[in-house]
This record gives structure tokens, sequence and C-alpha cells, in this order.
């Protein structure tokens, strides 16, 4: 071993797994493949899953010792999370997703970050890549400004102190100092443990050096799912935490509350007129009349790179996003969802 590899601290990737038999075998293996000369270990946090993946995991650990897997009976991200990482042993923390594929070069840049700035977590882009024409209008509007509000973790930036980060790089001892990941919260769950680190003294850093690839749900139902649930969620810590919230939170919500209101006025300005009343409340139909021409505009500037087919799934699956994640975000703040827990996106 080269003698700047036996100086090298020791890294954990931690990976919360259930259900994810499609995905799971790209992300271990580019976590096998990385470049990274110092110590490493792979920690599998296994759910109860139902689809091939738990044989899958077990068959990946027992051909390559240095993966582990532990059981996950309580199948949420944040219980697996926190299960990985007290198993785990090195003083470097890689969160990943099984929906990601790590570049040959992530840890090593986001060590060498960690070194540079004293960092407490260190994260990059979520580089959205589909491979059908719904996957792509998918990751084109998770990458443009309009669609997930233009945070540097979906279209980029400088390097710097950041909010919040794409998946994360940690030091462990700061992880196990503000309590890991709070297991309550099954969305946003990286959100809310930045912001302790951050209300610590500590310091999240974005760089865009790390990239990371990010495979989207592949069909409407699901991608609808899961936009419903992080709406919820983050309705849910906007009211935990009113004061740690930008504007961007609240912009879907708003949306979807005055295309609604417009519709309502507009309908009732088609019951005036068919009454001989004057359809003054016509004008409401401009709020849903703005946001097409806002889908328009978007799809023009953006979801037309992809080729036509994509072009017309782009025009279905912005408003899904923002629908749906502004709905959730309602029924999250005003607390009108009767079991909050349920809602994992899965």
């Amino acid at each position: 071993m080269p003698d700047e590899a036996r100086t090298l601290p020791g890294v954990s990737y931690v990976m919360p797994v259930l259900n994810e038999v499609t995905h799971v075998r790209a992300a271990v293996d580019s976590l096998l493949d990385q470049d990274y000369e110092g110590p490493f270990e792979v920690t599998l946090a296994l759910g109860p899953s139902m689809d091939g993946t738990t044989e899958l995991v077990e068959e990946l650990a027992a051909v390559d010792p240095r993966i582990h897997v532990v059981d996950n009976v309580v199948g949420s991200t944040p219980a697996g999370l926190n299960l990985a990482i007290r198993a785990s042993q090195y003083p470097i923390v890689v969160r990943v997703d099984a929906h990601s594929v790590l570049p040959r070069d992530y840890a090593r840049i986001a060590v060498e970050t960690i070194i540079a700035t004293g960092a407490d977590n260190v994260g990059g882009l979520m580089d959205a890549q589909g491979t059908t024409a719904f996957e792509r209008a998918v990751a084109r509007a998770y990458g443009s400004r309009i669609g997930l509000g233009g945070t540097k973790l979906h279209v980029g930036g400088e390097a710097g102190p950041a909010e919040t980060v794409y998946l994360g790089v940690f030091q462990r001892q700061r992880l196990l100092e503000v309590g890991l990941f709070d297991e309550g919260i099954k969305r946003g769950q990286d959100w809310e443990l930045n912001r302790r680190l951050r209300s610590t003294g500590g310091t999240v850093w974005f760089t865009p050096r790390l990239k990371v690839t990010y495979r989207p749900r592949p069909n409407l139902y699901r991608l609808a799912r899961q936009f419903v649930s992080t709406g919820v969620w983050r309705g849910e810590l906007a009211r935990r935490f009113p004061a740690s919230n930008g504007v961007r939170y609240f912009a879907p919500p708003v949306m979807v509350v005055a295309v609604a209101i417009g519709l309502l006025l507009g309908i009732a300005g088609i019951v005036q007129a068919a009454v001989g009343a004057a359809p003054w409340l016509l004008i409401g139909f401009a709020a849903p009349a703005f946001y097409v021409l806002i889908v328009i505009v978007a799809a023009l500037l953006w979801g037309r790179r992809d080729g036509f087919r994509s072009f017309l799934w782009f025009l279905v699956v912005l408003p899904c996003i923002h629908f749906c994640w502004g709905i959730g975000f309602v029924l999250g703040y005003l607390s009108l969802t009767r079991n909050i827990t349920v809602h994992t996106g899965r």
C-alpha cells in the first residue's frame, strides 16, 4: 500500500435498500470501482423487500467481504441509514442512494474537500439521467430552474457553504454528536440533519466537482407518489421549523391554491353568464391560463432538448411535480394527513 494511502481516512459507504432490485447492483458496483486509495467498506441496510432485492444483496455480500448487510426491519430510509452508520467503523461516512451511481472520483474529491474546508458535510449535484422518454422528461424538469426551485444541488453553482446538499459525505464524529438522522422524518431527513449541523456551528459545503447520476422514477404514478410524499414532509418541516424555510418552499403551494381558486372563480363566471349576469368572475381563468403558459414556455426552453416524445411528457411531468408537491405541502403544513409516517414516496 502506498504511503499516501496509509494516511488517508477510511471511508464507510452506507446505503438503505428496499425493493431496489433494478438499481442496487449498479449502485454497489460504483462504490467498489472508486479510485479512492484509502480503506473502505460498504454497509447495506436491507429493508423487507419483495422483489428479489434480498437475494441479490446477499449474493453481493457473499462474493465480496467488504460488503456488509444489516437488517432494517423498520424499512425506512433514516432508520436504515442510522443502522448502517452504527455498524460501520471509518471516520468518513458516505451516504449512497440505491438509485444513484457514484462517479469513480467521488470519494476522493469529497475527502479532499473535507480536509481542505473542515466541513462537516460535503455534497454536490444530483445529475438526473433518464433512459426512456418519460424519464428524460423528469430528469430535464429536475435540472431546470422551474422544476425543483433552482437550488445548487439540482442546477449547480459555485462551491461554498450551502443550506443542504445531495446525499452527503460526513465526518462520522459530527454525525454522532448531533444524533444521526431523525428516524421520525421519513423524507427530508437530509435537510433536517444539515439544519442541526449548521445550528451547532458546523458547515455544509457544496462543490460542483461532485456529480452523482440519479435515476428518476419510471412512470407517472410513482413520480406523483414521490412528490406528494416529498411535499407532505416539506410542509411538516416548514411547520416544525418556521425560521429555517426559504420563500421558494412556498411557491408550489401558493401556485396550487391560486390555480384552484382561479378555476372555481372561472366556473362561477360561466354560471353568471348562463343566468344572464355580467360574467366578471371569468377573470379567474387568468390564473390557470397563466400557469399553462409557464408550462409551455418551460417545455420549449428545456423539454424539447430530448426529442418530441420527451417534450410531450415534459408538459405532463412538470405540472405533476408542481401540483403533487404543492398539494402535499398544504396537507403537511396544515396537519391534514392522518398518518404522516406512511408517506415515504417509494
